[in-house]
């Protein structure tokens, strides 16, 4: 049976580090992970997600304010270097999501966190809210997020939980969060994530 341990060592990174996203509980690397979200949301290869993710840090639209102002071409291009499909919708939402999380949030989604006041359902409302980011991405957002914003563990949601499940690990998430030190558990989710779509 896999253990925990070994589970860590051969796929614990999260999405947002494969991504070269350092995140840290500051405005940057929060929107960088958000966009992530947006990207990993559409029905897409996560290594298609990750590599727009990284393709639009790199051509410098790592923050909402040089999103919003990137013309949509040049988000369309940034996202047909990395190979990701939809690109016009995608440049379309992400330009609006740029706008939203800037006239919303002030540029810093540390505010949506004060907001969301520890609650996973709140926080989801409002990354909801965010053109193009669904449940899926609220949860991917929120399961990375974790690892910056301890009020929000654990939060092992159900591609994680079928994950654990398949591996033979309670499927509780608080059973399993017993298990794995706070500051890995983002890690943790993230291999479970893997089991569940290379399964």
């Amino acid at each position: 049976m896999t253990t925990i341990e070994t589970l860590l060592d051969e796929g614990g990174r999260t999405f947002a580090d494969e991504a070269g996203i350092q995140l840290e509980d500051t405005p940057a690397p929060l929107y960088r992970l958000l966009v992530l979200s947006v990207l990993l949301s559409r029905r897409v290869q996560a290594q298609l997600g990750i590599r727009a993710c990284r393709e639009l840090v790199e051509s410098g639209l790592g923050t909402p304010a040089r999103m919003r102002d990137a013309t949509w071409q040049e988000r369309i291009d940034a996202l047909a270097r990395a190979k990701y499909r939809s690109t016009e919708q995608t440049s379309t939402a992400l330009g609006e999501g740029a706008q939203l999380v800037l006239d919303e949030w002030g540029g810093d989604l540390r505010r949506m966190r004060k907001a969301a006041d520890g609650d996973a359902g709140t926080l989801a409302e409002h990354l909801t809210a965010v053109p193009r980011l669904g449940p899926v991405g609220a949860d991917i957002f929120t399961r990375e997020v974790q690892a910056v914003w301890p009020e929000f563990r654990p939060h092992l949601d159900a591609k994680a939980l079928d994950g654990a499940e398949k591996l033979g690990f309670p499927r509780d998430p608080r059973k399993l969060a017993e298990q794995v030190p706070g500051d890995d558990l983002a890690r943790f989710a993230a291999a479970l994530v893997r089991e569940t779509v290379n399964g």
